[in-house]
């Protein structure tokens, strides 16, 4: 209606966002279905899977957006009319205010998701400006400078794309088992060494799977130990994991014999 191509592709960025989390939300839910027979570690990689989707989808639209704006830049159109700065001005504000709603929100439960939530709020708001700016140009400018819209629509369009890309890269990384942040890790090991009987963690794996993590940890025990005595000691350290953790859905617990030396033909993987 406002023959605005730049408020088109903020339109885009708005429904992608919608797309993404609305996907997002849809695949939690299905996340915490209980493990069956068919899918013994359960459903979290649920996710991983609608996300990636989500983003490809997400990148294309933005793609195809773009190619329009590049075909307009050399054609003629109309000039948007003067109401279409409102609408753009609006869109600022809705987004400001939903990036300054997330943080606050994000800084009171400590959730590391919702302030990135809130950062990609904050990013389309600065396209929104983008798209002000673009706008404000044609109207104070002329007809001169009728390419602004279609340099501002290019603006967001790259915006769009990356965040596909950065979004496609998270739940790519889930579905590929990468290890956790180094700290998280840490404190994994920290909290293990701590049982009584420990000796050392040989091995921790630690991989994102939806919003919950998997462990697999290998400790060292006296290699004179009862099986019956080390078994309980990897019990212990289970629960307690578990128990300080809550992101963590489930441990394995590898036993190792202390002191531990491999033999030329040995290796550590079980």
């Amino acid at each position: 209606m406002g023959n605005s191509f730049a408020l088109i592709a903020d339109a885009v960025n708005s429904i992608g966002d919608v797309m993404s989390t609305l996907v997002v939300l849809i695949a939690l839910h299905y996340a915490q279905r209980p493990a069956d027979e068919e899918h013994p570690y359960g459903h979290t990689r649920a996710k991983g899977i609608a996300a990636s989707n989500v983003a490809i989808v997400i990148i294309i639209s933005a793609l195809y957006v773009g190619w329009e704006a590049v075909q307009r830049l050399t054609s003629q159109h109309g000039i948007p009319p003067a109401w279409t700065l409102w609408i753009a001005g609006a869109n600022i504000v809705i987004k400001e205010v939903l990036y300054h709603y997330n943080v606050r929100i994000g800084r009171r439960t400590g959730s590391a998701v919702i302030i990135a939530s809130a950062w990609d709020h904050r990013s389309d708001a600065l396209c929104s400006l983008a798209v002000l700016i673009g706008l404000a140009t044609i109207s104070f400018g002329g007809p001169q400078f009728i390419w602004a819209d279609e340099v501002a629509s290019l603006i967001v369009v790259t915006a769009i794309v990356w965040s596909g890309i950065r979004l496609f890269r998270s739940s790519a990384s889930e579905l590929m088992d990468l290890q956790a942040d180094p700290e998280f890790v840490d404190q994994i090991r920290s909290v293990a060494l701590s049982v009584k009987g420990i000796e050392n963690v040989e091995t921790l794996w630690v991989r994102k799977s939806g919003l919950e993590y998997f462990a697999d940890i290998h400790i060292e025990v006296d290699q004179n130990l009862t099986v019956a005595e080390g078994h309980r000691i990897g019990h212990l350290v289970k629960d307690h994991l578990l128990s300080e953790f809550t992101r963590l859905r489930d441990v394995f617990v590898h036993l190792e014999p202390f002191p531990h030396s491999h033999g030329p033909a040995e290796n550590n993987q079980c």
